[in-house]
Protein backbone atom coordinates (compact mmCIF):
# COMPACT_ATOMS: atom_id res chain seq x y z
CA UNK A 1 0.00 0.00 0.00
CA UNK A 2 2.50 2.56 -1.06
CA UNK A 3 5.34 3.68 1.14
CA UNK A 4 3.33 3.51 4.38
CA UNK A 5 4.02 0.72 6.83
CA UNK A 6 1.43 -1.14 8.89
CA UNK A 7 2.12 1.18 11.84
CA UNK A 8 1.13 4.22 9.81
CA UNK A 9 -2.20 2.61 8.91
CA UNK A 10 -2.85 1.59 12.53
CA UNK A 11 -2.28 5.16 13.71
CA UNK A 12 -4.67 6.47 11.03
CA UNK A 13 -7.27 3.89 12.09
CA UNK A 14 -6.99 4.93 15.75
CA UNK A 15 -7.40 8.61 14.83
CA UNK A 16 -10.47 7.84 12.70
CA UNK A 17 -12.00 5.84 15.55
CA UNK A 18 -11.36 8.69 17.98
CA UNK A 19 -12.87 11.30 15.66
CA UNK A 20 -15.96 9.45 14.46
CA UNK A 21 -16.55 6.83 17.12
CA UNK A 22 -17.43 3.18 16.64
CA UNK A 23 -21.20 3.67 16.54
CA UNK A 24 -21.10 6.17 13.68
CA UNK A 25 -18.66 4.00 11.72
CA UNK A 26 -20.91 0.96 12.27
CA UNK A 27 -23.90 2.92 10.94
CA UNK A 28 -21.94 4.03 7.88
CA UNK A 29 -20.89 0.44 7.23
CA UNK A 30 -24.45 -0.89 7.49
CA UNK A 31 -25.76 1.88 5.23
CA UNK A 32 -23.10 1.08 2.65
CA UNK A 33 -23.91 -2.64 2.84
CA UNK A 34 -27.62 -1.92 2.37
CA UNK A 35 -26.87 0.25 -0.65
CA UNK A 36 -24.77 -2.48 -2.25
CA UNK A 37 -27.49 -5.07 -1.60
CA UNK A 38 -30.13 -2.78 -3.12
CA UNK A 39 -27.92 -2.23 -6.17
CA UNK A 40 -27.48 -5.98 -6.68
CA UNK A 41 -31.24 -6.57 -6.37
CA UNK A 42 -31.88 -3.82 -8.89
CA UNK A 43 -29.44 -5.37 -11.34
CA UNK A 44 -31.17 -8.76 -10.99
CA UNK A 45 -34.58 -7.17 -11.66
CA UNK A 46 -33.19 -5.30 -14.67
CA UNK A 47 -31.89 -8.48 -16.30
CA UNK A 48 -35.16 -10.29 -15.53
CA UNK A 49 -37.15 -7.56 -17.30
CA UNK A 50 -34.78 -7.59 -20.26
CA UNK A 51 -35.38 -11.31 -20.86
CA UNK A 52 -39.01 -12.18 -20.12
CA UNK A 53 -39.54 -15.94 -20.04
CA UNK A 54 -43.03 -15.89 -21.55
CA UNK A 55 -42.26 -13.53 -24.46
CA UNK A 56 -43.72 -14.58 -27.80
CA UNK A 57 -41.18 -14.39 -30.62
CA UNK A 58 -42.27 -12.23 -33.57
CA UNK A 59 -43.66 -14.09 -36.55
CA UNK A 60 -41.64 -13.87 -39.72
CA UNK A 61 -43.15 -13.90 -43.19
CA UNK A 62 -41.25 -16.11 -45.59
CA UNK A 63 -41.68 -17.10 -49.20
CA UNK A 64 -42.26 -13.57 -50.54
CA UNK A 65 -45.80 -13.21 -49.18
CA UNK A 66 -47.42 -9.79 -49.18
CA UNK A 67 -49.30 -8.56 -46.14
CA UNK A 68 -52.18 -6.30 -47.05
CA UNK A 69 -53.71 -3.71 -44.78
CA UNK A 70 -55.61 -0.46 -44.74
CA UNK A 71 -54.10 2.87 -43.68
CA UNK A 72 -56.56 4.77 -41.51
CA UNK A 73 -54.59 7.97 -40.87
CA UNK A 74 -51.32 9.47 -41.91
CA UNK A 75 -48.77 10.12 -39.18
CA UNK A 76 -45.76 12.41 -39.25
CA UNK A 77 -42.39 10.72 -38.84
Amino acid sequence: MGSFSIWHWLIVLVIVLLVFGTKKLRNVGSDLGGAVKGFKDGMKEGTAEAKPADAVPPQQVSGGQTIEGEIKEKTKS
